[in-house]
């Protein structure tokens, strides 16, 4: 998986964090082909719900209306189909049956808080459907700067940092100021929804036939009035919807074990996101 494949936790990744919640457990599913789980490239992002007062555990259950029964709180972060592996091309199928889909739908209804994380090409195409079923539309894509780099700052100064609680401050939420990504995809919202992370006509989603190859051929359009985070009530449950997993977490890559992530440099804010959206999510 190129680069990706070379990524590990950074483990030493820690920041000052007062504990302030008590037993709400929360599960990230590991029963999809996830590229990013509780105790690998996700046990930093565990860490610091951990470290929060979260109870984290993993969800290894296909999904139905009785393995979702109790459960606050479900993560889903870059699933794919079973026994997927690269080259990675298009179409990219769905990471779950329309039976789970529906399941998962049915429980966001009746008062079920879902995070849905799902990166670039083939992370988005293989949670296109279950984002569909609330209104969501993902692009299997790459969202890339006018200069084809991926790393983006989403600010108040540069406004495209969402107004909401999640992002304002108040005495339940940390004031956030920037948030930094890396490499993620993008997707439109429907229109009760709020976008946290809004992208702008200088960054282009790029649709590769194969994941990390661009040629003249592929694909592009402007990315103006997308979204690559965004939030929404449905029903009496909650859903956030984010189109990058690194964000999130914090990894170190390549051979030089560069920094990406939460310990990046200008994402230092971006476990407050975390947080904020798990205050939101456990209302």
């Amino acid at each position: 998986m190129s680069v990706e494949a070379q990524q590990v936790a950074d483990t030493l990744y820690s920041p000052s964090i007062e504990k302030k919640v008590r037993g709400i457990e929360v599960f990230i599913d590991e029963a999809h082909n996830n590229f990013h789980t509780k105790d690998n490239r996700y046990k930093p992002f565990a860490l610091v719900l951990a470290k929060t007062g979260y109870k984290v555990k993993g969800f290894t259950n296909k999904f139905s209306k009785e393995s979702l029964k109790g459960i606050k709180v479900l993560v889903i972060a870059n699933a794919l189909v079973e026994g997927a592996r690269g080259p990675f091309v298009t179409p990219t199928p769905s990471a779950f049956t329309s039976k789970e889909i529906a399941s998962v739908k049915k429980w966001v209804q009746k008062g079920g808080s879902l995070f849905l994380i799902a990166d670039h090409m083939p992370f988005a195409g293989a949670s296109e459907p279950l984002a569909k079923a609330f209104g969501f539309t993902f692009y299997d894509s790459f969202l890339l700067d006018e200069n084809q780099r991926g790393i983006l700052e989403f600010s108040k100064e540069n406004l495209l940092l969402g107004e909401h609680n999640i992002t304002g401050g108040n005495k339940n939420y940390k004031e956030l100021n920037s948030i930094r990504t890396f490499t993620g995809q993008v997707f439109k919202i429907p229109n009760k929804a709020v976008s946290i992370l809004k992208t702008n006509e200088k960054m282009v989603v790029h649709l590769p036939d194969t994941m990390w190859r661009f040629t003249e051929k592929t694909k592009r359009f402007k990315a103006k009035e997308l979204s690559q985070g965004a939030i929404m009530e449905y029903g009496q449950g909650r859903v956030a919807i984010f189109g990058e997993a690194a964000m999130f977490t914090a990894q170190l890559a390549g051979r030089n074990r560069f920094k990406v992530g939460m310990n990046a440099e200008g994402a230092e804010e971006n476990y407050k996101l975390l947080l904020n959206i798990l205050t939101w999510l456990t209302n």
